[in-house]
């Protein structure tokens, strides 16, 4: 691989659905190591655990201990399956691990907005609010999930930007997927916020049998980086993705408080 390193450029690895699970300790030390020694930072777009249980975010935190470079996180729903999230971000958290739910955080100079997102389908597909109050709370919540990355995007000053989710925000990335479940692999709702700012790219999961990359509306790339995605698709390499953006000066208070 090419050396990290580089005076004039930042190389991400990206990677989702990392699903660890009890049994998982020792198996993914290696696996990180990779990504940390062919990037500057890592990207994790949720799903890093399989239940959401103290023991998995224990051990998650065990097998990234072995790196030294910044880990930028969100959640996805099988971190939710417990009841639980907030046992997985404290775990996170603690190790150091950039936990975003709505905010965002600035690496090397580049801005970085994150949200586990949401489903509720794409295009003239997604479900309307609308009908029984269970609906709308549906509905509500994809809602809410854009929003917060609004809100997130809106705190970044760099001029570099990336947005990490879990779920989908276009169409394009979860191609490859039985037509039938589109609508619970995410939502066009959180491509709203992406188009009303200057991104460079953005990255999410849980689409495992989806397409690897696409574009919003305006251009910017999206990239569906879940692993077993990564693993099928090319697997002569390391099964995470890497993303490289020029350095640029990073100036004092390019980032409003989070």
């Amino acid at each position: 691989m090419p050396n990290p390193k580089s005076s004039s450029h930042i190389r991400f690895a990206a990677v989702g659905d990392i699903h660890v699970q009890k049994d998982s300790a020792g198996t993914l030390r290696n696996f990180f190591a990779q990504a940390a020694d062919a990037a500057d930072a890592l990207l994790l777009c949720g799903d890093l655990t399989d239940y959401g249980t103290r023991e998995e975010a224990r051990i998650l935190v065990e097998e990234l201990g072995a790196i030294n470079i910044p880990v930028v996180a969100v959640l996805g729903n099988h971190d939710y399956e417990s009841g639980t999230p907030e046992v997985v971000t404290e775990a996170l958290t603690h190790a150091g691990v950039h936990v975003l739910d709505g905010s965002a955080c600035e690496i090397h100079g580049v801005g970085i907005a994150g949200v586990k997102g949401f489903a509720g389908g794409f295009g003239r597909g997604s479900l309307g609010a609308w009908g029984e109050p269970a609906i709308k709370l549906f509905v509500q919540e994809a809602l809410n999930e854009a929003m917060k990355l609004e809100s997130a995007l809106a705190k970044l000053r760099t001029r570099r930007r990336i947005a990490l989710l879990h779920y989908a925000p276009i169409v394009g990335t979860v191609q490859g997927e039985p037509v039938e479940i589109f609508p619970f692999l995410g939502s066009s709702r959180l491509e709203e916020p992406l188009l009303r700012y200057a991104m460079d790219a953005v990255f999410h999961g849980h689409a495992h049998r989806g397409t690897l990359e696409a574009r919003t509306m305006n251009g910017v790339p999206v990239y569906n980086v879940a692993k077993p995605l990564l693993q099928r698709s090319r697997p002569d390499v390391p099964p995470f993705f890497l993303y490289e953006l020029p350095r640029e000066p990073v100036e004092e208070g390019e980032l409003a408080a989070t």
